[in-house]
């Protein structure tokens, strides 16, 4: 069966002067895919997703097959909610506030600071939170942070700004200088589904940006770092811990390594993809167990 569907489809496609596949072909594409991850055959199942999605990057049955293969369990948020819970963090920065969603988890007692150029603020926010209108790179350049956090280090933050990984790796280094070395950092979009929704410049509704990049390149470059993605919906969350504050290796190299990563193709995770982002399980128990190994 698997093989006669398969056999249709590149006949169908090779028979066409034109590049673009026709609609029932990406549907054609698309049932493939699902055929094959039925029959156990996951990386053709895959091959066949990222076909439909490089034709139609609004293909939802091949992106809903993707996820089901690589994601699991609660949505980032609520792993949030209980990260908050569980660490009980004194202080807090979250860079992309959007709506507030997330934002809104923070404890009573946290004090929090929230950044975005462009807030829509939805959500009742704790009263020792406030959200500062502006980018981030102007946030960390004209503030005193730690003053406005009271004197406070940052215990935990949350990097979910614009979907580009260089602006996700200067806030990385901007946060890490203000962290102590127990704190925790968070990224959400480190794990891609498929090439169309996974480049720098959004092609499709649902968009994660190359915020990949990052864990990869922390992975080269800072190996004393802990680095997990949580399988979590939608598009995975790394937990980033045994942070150094006085670490100069990206911030000095910051130009270099990123054209060296913007350079990086998304094929690249194609094989080996979960050793490559140290994926993990979407397991409270593991990710508590993360968050309580000490530092050093």
């Amino acid at each position: 069966m698997l093989g006669r569907v398969i056999a249709g489809i590149w006949r169908s496609l090779l028979s066409r002067p034109s590049d673009a596949a026709a609609p029932e072909e990406i549907a054609d594409l698309a049932r493939a895919a699902r055929t094959a991850i039925a029959a156990g055959k996951r990386e053709l199942g895959i091959e066949y997703a990222e076909r439909a999605l490089d034709q139609d990057a609004e293909c939802h049955e091949a992106r809903l097959l993707l996820a089901n293969l690589y994601l699991q369990g609660r949505s980032y948020e609520q792993i949030i909610a209980d990260i908050h819970q569980h660490v009980r963090p004194r202080s807090y920065v979250e860079i992309g506030v959007a709506t507030g969603k997330s934002l809104r988890l923070v404890r009573a007692e946290t004090v929090a600071l929230g950044v975005d150029p462009d807030p829509a603020i939805q959500f009742e926010l704790s009263p020792n939170t406030r959200v500062f209108r502006e980018t981030s790179d102007d946030f960390f350049s004209r503030r005193d942070v730690r003053g406005e956090l009271g004197g406070l280090d940052v215990d935990l933050a949350f990097i979910d700004g614009l979907h580009h990984f260089d602006f996700a790796l200067r806030d990385f280094i901007n946060l890490e200088r203000l962290c102590g070395r127990g704190a925790t950092i968070l990224a959400h979009d480190c794990l891609p589904l498929d090439r169309a929704s996974s480049q720098r410049e959004r092609k499709s509704g649902f968009w994660s940006g190359d915020v990949w990049r990052l864990v990869v390149l922390l992975k080269k470059y800072r190996p004393d770092l802990r680095i997990h993605v949580v399988a979590a919906p939608p598009t995975g969350l790394a937990i980033i811990r045994n942070l150094d504050p006085a670490s100069r290796v990206i911030a000095d190299r910051f130009e270099e390594l990123r054209n060296e990563f913007l350079a990086l193709d998304y094929g690249y995770l194609a094989a080996g993809r979960a050793e490559k982002l140290n994926l993990v399980a979407n397991d409270w128990a593991g990710i508590r167990a993360l968050l309580d190994a000490p530092a050093g």
